[in-house]
């Protein structure tokens, strides 16, 4: 998923940065209000971490710019204030969960977690296609009842592709919501993420679309609609 973190402390906005995408998560950050409304008007961010003082815009006006559209990201609110007005007007603004600093980033991370687990009514918390599961609450992923070990990346990858199960997902789609900014588009840095992710569960549950991109298979789906 392809975070922006937009904190005014240095420190903690490249320890939020490094912490994040050690858990598998793309990472923007920035630290002023301007800077954070620009970015998530050219990159569609799932999530954002966002903390409510910051020069130019404060947080508040920050999250009601980023909060438009047809598919707004997710906001998470973190500040120094634990005042109930702060609360209130945060939540207001179209915050979607709020977190009073100082924190334990295991709670924040905990909290993205769930946050990424909301969507339309009915969605499963655990991620099925065929025989593959992923639990985004865990981490944990099995392809034909065997548990499967993977890198946060590869973790990344898989769940955005379960996400969009059956439909073609184009490099720059991965790119896009998998990688932050600090990846080279030029690179093969996706085709090699695919490539050991087939590894794992599977080579034949990963379809190559040629010039398209990769779309994600049932094997048992696929040979009985290849044997009627």
């Amino acid at each position: 998923m392809r975070v922006l973190v937009v904190e005014d402390e240095p420190d903690l906005c490249a320890a939020l940065r490094r912490g994040l995408r050690r858990e598998g998560y793309a990472v923007d950050a920035v630290e002023d209000g301007p800077s954070a409304v620009a970015r998530a008007r050219i990159v569609a961010y799932d999530l954002v971490v966002l903390d409510l003082t910051l020069p130019g815009l404060d947080g508040i006006e920050v999250c009601r710019q980023v909060r438009v559209g047809d598919e707004p990201p997710l906001v998470l609110m973190l500040t120094a204030r634990d005042g109930i007005e702060d609360r209130v007007a945060g939540l207001d603004a179209g915050a979607d969960d709020y977190l009073a600093k100082p924190f334990d980033f295991r709670e924040l991370t905990a909290r993205l977690r769930a946050l990424a687990r909301r969507e339309t009514p009915g969605r499963p918390e655990v991620l099925r296609f065929g025989d593959l599961s992923l639990d985004p609450a865990t981490r944990a992923v099995s392809a034909g009842g065997q548990d499967v070990r993977l890198t946060a990346k590869e973790w990344a990858v898989l769940e955005y592709l379960m996400r969009r199960a059956g439909d073609v997902v184009s490099p720059e789609e991965l790119l896009e919501h998998v990688w932050d900014d600090q990846v080279d588009p030029f690179t093969n840095t996706v085709r090699v993420q695919v490539g050991t992710l087939r590894r794992k569960i599977g080579t034949e549950r990963i379809q190559t679309v040629v010039g398209a991109g990769y779309r994600l298979v049932d094997p048992a789906a696929e040979h009985l609609s290849g044997s009627v």
